[in-house]
């Protein structure tokens, strides 16, 4: 606030600035120049002097006034010649000097005028003028109130604006405050504006789209989740139908090893077959299981009660995530800082996502897979690299898309369904943190989680 206040107000001062340039050179091509216009006003009374009472005394009289005044005023009367006078005027004023009018020199804080126009006054009065110096002008002075007049009159105005802008930044201060809660994941969030804020048609049109977003992640929440459980009831009929032909082949390969005939022989190879072709679809069924389980993992993690923090040791939770990899790799080796000590978290939901990354990282590993964690400040960095081929620098952000596979060529076996490295990072945000991946020393892929704030 403070500083778009102090922008605003630097821009008013030169805005007001400029204006009183353009004012002065627009009047002064106009009307003449305003500062001789203040330096008449000030030397009035020795103007008023000299044309009220020295040039209205008769002919034989004018001098004796002119040195009356000389005795009773603090300025200096002097005649000079009018050529003297002339050198010392600028070419514009020497048209006024000819015909009889007062030329200022404010500079000099002085005036020169001609005694008169045809030798009236005394003889060669014509070719003298009048002197005037040490006049109390004082433009420095003037222009300071002028200065101070201006700065006033910006004042007067920014009083008004500054409670004008202090009101609708606080207004713009919550909506921010709204947007960051929404975007962190609470989507209940709202900004409460009143009727006669400034900002209430913004505020109203906000909270709709944040209402709609809800209601569009919600139907597809629900629909995840229902869908999910939905595939549970015909997944449970398929195993036990296929359970139930697997016996039923097995029994018609039994019945028919000892008759020893060609219909026999016959009958075992087509049992031998169907229980070929049970194992195949019994593996089907068991990825669309895991593909089930996935997806449900997937929508509690958008529940707001996915989060279950605790305190707990975070070194034995990353080697019982080391040692759950099955089959391990040739080399898998663990760096752990020993000022890991105790961290803030929810365990299983972290443990899941490292166990994605180890998964990840042992699927694409040509036989090295490391782990590494330590403690940078009140944060803790958990790296997982291994020696694949990598992730090109373009892809490396669609990777943690939900079913989204790098090499689409491998088989779902090897490939997985695409879900993992989008639960991780999931899993990571939620508690605060972000999960990256970067290129490895050790040639392929680094996966970095960082987790904010977490004390030791």
């Amino acid at each position: 606030m403070n500083r778009l206040f102090f922008r605003f107000f630097v821009l008013v001062m030169l805005s007001i600035t400029a204006a009183t340039f353009a004012i002065y050179f627009v009047f002064a091509r106009l009307f003449g120049d305003p500062l001789d216009d203040i330096a008449r006003r000030q030397a009035s009374a020795q103007i008023f002097l000299l044309e009220q009472y020295v040039d209205h005394a008769p002919a034989d009289e004018w001098l004796a006034r002119l040195n009356k005044v000389r005795e009773v005023s603090e300025a200096h009367f002097d005649l000079v010649p009018l050529a003297q006078a002339r050198a010392a005027l600028p070419r514009a004023a020497q048209a006024a000097l000819l015909r009889g009018e007062v030329v200022l020199d404010p500079a000099h804080k002085a005036f020169f005028r001609r005694v008169d126009l045809g030798g009236e006054r005394y003889v060669g009065s014509e070719d003298d003028a009048i002197h005037a110096w040490n006049l109390p002008i004082d433009l420095g002075r003037a222009l300071a109130m002028e200065v101070l007049r201006y700065v006033i009159v910006a004042l007067a105005l920014l009083v008004p604006i500054a409670l004008w802008s202090r009101s609708h930044w606080q207004a713009l201060q919550s909506l921010s405050r709204v947007a960051d809660e929404f975007g962190a994941g609470k989507l209940a969030a709202r900004a409460r504006m009143a009727p006669s804020d400034a900002v209430y048609p913004l505020a109203e049109r906000m909270n709709a789209m944040a209402g709609r977003i809800q209601d569009l992640l919600d139907t597809q929440r629900n629909l995840l989740h229902s869908v999910s459980h939905e595939l549970r009831t015909p997944i449970a009929r398929l195993e036990f139908a296929l359970e139930l032909l697997s016996e039923r082949a097995a029994d018609l390969a039994r019945d028919a090893a000892p008759a020893g005939d060609v219909a026999a022989s016959a009958r075992a190879a087509g049992a031998a077959a169907l229980l070929k072709r049970v194992a195949a679809m019994e593996g089907d069924l068991a990825e669309l299981n895991a593909l089930v389980n996935e997806l449900l993992s997937m929508s509690k993690l958008d529940s707001n009660e996915a989060l279950q923090r605790a305190p707990f040791a975070l070194a034995p939770l990353l080697r019982e995530c080391a040692d759950g990899l099955h089959p391990q790799p040739a080399r898998l080796r663990c760096v752990l800082d020993p000022a890991l000590d105790m961290v803030e978290a929810d365990r299983r939901l972290l443990a899941r996502a490292l166990g994605n990354l180890l998964r990840n990282a042992q699927k694409y590993a040509a036989g090295e897979v490391l782990l590494a964690a330590r403690r940078i400040g009140p944060d803790i960095e958990i790296a997982v690299e291994d020696d694949g081929p990598g992730i090109p620098e373009e892809e490396r952000e669609r990777v943690f898309d939900p079913f989204y596979r790098l090499d689409r060529s491998r088989d779902r076996a090897t490939g997985g369904f695409g879900l993992g490295l989008s639960i991780a990072r999931k899993a990571v945000a939620l508690h605060g943190g972000s999960l990256r991946v970067e290129r490895s020393a050790l040639g392929g892929a680094r996966f970095v989680v960082n987790l904010p704030g977490q004390a030791a």
